[in-house]
């Protein structure tokens, strides 16, 4: 006897929804992720953090709750996503990759933007100025002595792992030790944004008439110029020169020190292990600090009484570098939104420009 047809229409509707339920939804497709590494207070409508200007101007009003990671990620229609990592490299390293494992997001054609704050390096960069790395070099995997204890002619405590003094030949970095970023795609971004206007105020003109160097004194400009990453939060002048020599010892000559911060090579490690996986494309990252403050003492000041003086929200250039930093770096993921089909599956890149 067979089953008449009305009767079997129900159970078959039944296995479909079933199925369909059973289906995990595709995942959301990513432009660009905004790395910032720390909020104020709420992320729109009180004193800004780095999150703040992005979310409150590109409209990032969808949030998705990442529990595995540092703050809820925040994204807009237009695939521009911004996340806030902590301050840290371990927890830069975390987040990172609770995002780029998260199966909600696809993020594999999606460029990446660390746009951060950072100190300087008054030789190469100004309060308020901007900086591109083309490398980022680890200030933390090292050895170290007490600087009581420094032997005579030693410039630096700090030692090479392996080595048996201070920058002793040749740099034999470690894994994670330096990140040589995509330089095609470093000069895209610089020559795009180098002629982004930057404010110069009163105060910022004040606040560096007190520091030497041969940038230390020029109105805010966007640059190339390479990073330390380093979770110590150092400060004074014979620790900027220690940075000077530590970046060019381990990229051959070829990195220039203009700004430190503390997050980057724990972010970059990530993003590095998520590329072996296949979650994201190494070649799409690009890393943007500026500068809030200058590394070191200015005249007249020890190093100590000019470290009392550094705390988040009281930085020389604190807003005014928050505001480059959303400035400059909008530049770019504006310009990769708006023309996505030409940047989906062809990465910009230029040639090394001329010197500003």
């Amino acid at each position: 006897m067979t089953t008449p047809a009305r009767f079997l229409l129900p159970f078959f509707l039944a296995i479909s929804v079933a199925a369909m339920a059973q289906t995990p939804p595709r995942p959301i497709p990513v432009k660009v992720v905004v790395v910032t590494t720390f909020e104020v207070g709420a992320d729109t409508g009180d004193v800004p953090g780095e999150l703040q200007h992005w979310v409150e101007r590109d409209h990032l009003d969808q949030i998705y709750p990442l529990p595995a990671g540092y703050h809820a990620v925040r994204m807009n229609s237009d695939g521009e996503m911004a996340i806030v990592t902590g301050e840290g490299a371990s927890h830069a390293a975390a987040t990172i990759m609770a995002l780029g494992l998260d199966p909600r997001f696809d993020l594999s054609h999606a460029y990446w933007l660390i746009a951060a704050i950072a100190g300087g390096n008054p030789q190469q960069v100004s309060l308020g100025s901007a900086a591109w790395a083309r490398w980022v070099v680890d200030g933390d995997l090292t050895y170290e002595i007490d600087a009581r204890e420094i032997p005579a002619g030693w410039s630096t405590g700090y030692v090479p792992f392996g080595k048996n003094h201070p920058f002793e030949e040749p740099a034999k970095p470690m894994a994670g030790q330096v990140y040589a970023l995509n330089h095609g795609l470093v000069n895209w971004a610089f020559n795009l944004t180098r002629a982004t206007p930057l404010e110069d105020t009163p105060q910022l003109k004040a606040a560096r008439s007190s520091f030497d160097g041969a940038a230390a004194n020029r109105p805010p400009f966007v640059t190339l110029g390479d990073e330390l990453s380093a979770s110590t939060y150092w400060h004074g002048k014979l620790l900027d020169a220690w940075a000077a020599r530590w970046v060019p010892y381990y990229t051959d000559g070829k990195g220039v020190f203009a700004t430190t911060a503390m997050e980057d090579s724990g972010a970059l490690q990530s993003l590095q292990f998520l590329a072996n996986a296949g979650r994201v494309d190494w070649q799409r990252v690009m890393v943007l600090r500026s500068v809030s403050n200058f590394d070191q003492q200015p005249r007249g000041m020890d190093a100590a009484d000019s470290l009392a003086m550094q705390r988040t929200g009281k930085y020389a250039a604190y807003l005014p570098s928050l505001e480059t930093a959303y400035r400059v770096g909008h530049v770019v993921v504006n310009e990769i939104v708006a023309h996505w089909p030409q940047y989906q599956n062809s990465i910009p890149e230029a040639q090394p420009p001329a010197k500003p």
